[in-house]
């Protein structure tokens, strides 16, 4: 796997409410939930292989938005697809996504209406579509493609 890179994980949920933060309460519909990250500080990709351990285990308190789903039993961490880059290029993803999200969340950083999206049905092609528009290759997690 490349050292640094831009990740989004894919979450499944049979609908629930979950207090986000300063978000606050935040009603989830059941579905698919996809959230854009960059992973380009030090640790680089190994932030979403952090995320997964957070989501199978839940043992920690949360930190970032992305947390707060992360450690709820009701959200299942069902995938990640990703790029490798040293550009931020998380907002430029998420632009390419749209449709479908949680205003504010995961973008207190940048201008974006959000890095979280909804979906009825399972978004990896969608995704990796998302990233192929800007030029990057996209990489499934699940695939472990170390190419």
């Amino acid at each position: 796997m490349c050292p640094k890179g831009t990740y989004c994980l894919i979450l499944k949920t049979g609908g629930c409410t979950v207090s986000v933060g300063s978000l606050k309460s935040i009603v989830f519909e059941a579905g698919f939930y996809v959230y854009v990250g960059s992973a380009l500080g030090p640790g680089g990709l190994k932030r979403m292989h952090r995320h997964q351990k957070f989501a199978r285990e839940k043992d920690k308190k949360p930190r970032w938005h992305i947390d707060y789903l992360l450690i709820r039993p009701d959200f299942e961490f069902v995938d990640a697809v990703y790029t490798c880059s040293e550009k931020h290029i998380e907002c430029c993803i998420a632009g390419n996504l749209q449709g479908n999200y949680v205003s504010n969340f995961g973008c207190s950083d940048c201008s974006c209406q959000s890095h979280l999206f909804y979906r009825l049905t399972y978004p990896v092609n969608e995704i990796k579509s998302a990233i192929e528009e800007i030029g990057q290759k996209p990489r499934t997690l699940s695939e472990n493609d170390d190419s």
